[in-house]
């Protein structure tokens, strides 16, 4: 089996295929090596490491050893992580002076789609991270919302949902990568145009502990507020409450193009979108036939 094949094959199943694949494939098995040879991946998505989660695998290992080997590329004399960092952080902090890899020849590429997948699969990143994953899958590697589901097992919507959080304001990630922020409250802010309402109203919600639920009155007051101050008509409120804000972002995000939630009688409504010249209405067509299909 080729490497190429070995790495499709193993990145539609998770990490454990892909340990069986290596095994597979010539020089693939599992050997012994020095730790201090081991050096970690440059690309690791993966920024944040919480240190009492090391110290309670730490105490895992040194019980039980590692019970899974890393998956590592050989570089210059060293070896450089494509999955596992952790394990070997944790191993460091046990004093474990060996620890088992899997030696691996793969691309720069695919090292980095490995370690992208890995942490995803694992649901080891802060939703910041998770969604900068899926960016660079995107981006580098011309993977779609629907591809990227694909691999990981998740919804396509939540993979939107991911995305749409790197819109945020930056003091706001900030508050997501900690933990402070959940996405819920993320996609509640998005609502918020303004950065420095959007920045204010987080560290608002972050300080009062507020639920998402919570964090949906504070944004509402503030839009509605934000609207009366530019004489806006009061009558859009009622047109489009704040709960179909998002999903007209979503339907924006999705079609390309503006569109408006309207409310109606005995819970319906109707979606209003804008197209802006005959191929403008061509293409949006085309995407309702593909989605027929």
């Amino acid at each position: 089996m080729s490497t190429s094949s070995s790495i499709k094959k193993g990145l539609g199943k998770g990490l454990g295929a892909l340990i069986t694949s290596a095994q597979e494939t010539p020089g693939g098995g599992v050997v012994t090596v020095d730790i201090n040879s081991i050096e970690p991946n440059r690309q690791q998505p993966r920024q944040y490491f919480d240190d009492g989660a090391l110290r309670e695998l730490a105490d895992s290992i040194r019980e039980f050893g590692i019970i899974q080997p890393l998956i590592v590329r050989e570089e210059s004399g060293f070896f450089s992580i494509i999955a596992g960092e952790r394990r070997w952080r944790a191993a460091r902090i046990a004093g474990l002076r060996e620890i088992p890899v899997v030696v691996k020849e793969y691309s720069e590429a695919e090292t980095l789609q490995i370690a992208l997948i890995e942490n995803l699969q694992r649901e080891d990143l802060n939703p910041v991270e998770e969604a900068m994953c899926y960016k660079r899958l995107m981006d580098d590697y011309f993977f779609s919302q629907d591809g990227i589901a694909a691999k990981i097992g998740k919804s396509r919507n939540s993979v939107s949902y991911a995305l749409g959080l790197l819109n945020l304001e930056p003091g706001v990630l900030e508050y997501l990568k900690d933990g402070r922020l959940t996405p819920a409250h993320g996609r509640v802010l998005l609502q918020l145009k303004d950065g420095a309402l959007q920045t204010a109203a987080a560290a608002k919600i972050a300080e009062s502990g507020m639920s998402a639920r919570e964090a949906e009155k504070l944004a509402a007051a503030v839009i509605n507020k934000a609207e009366a101050g530019r004489d806006k008509a009061p009558a859009r409120a009622k047109t489009a409450p704040f709960l179909y804000r998002g999903f007209e972002d979503e339907l924006k995000n999705i079609l390309g193009t503006k569109v408006r939630v309207r409310d109606g009688k005995n819970g319906g409504g109707k979606i209003e979108i804008d197209y802006y010249s005959p191929e403008d209405l061509d293409r949006l067509l085309g995407m309702f036939r593909n989605m027929r299909e």
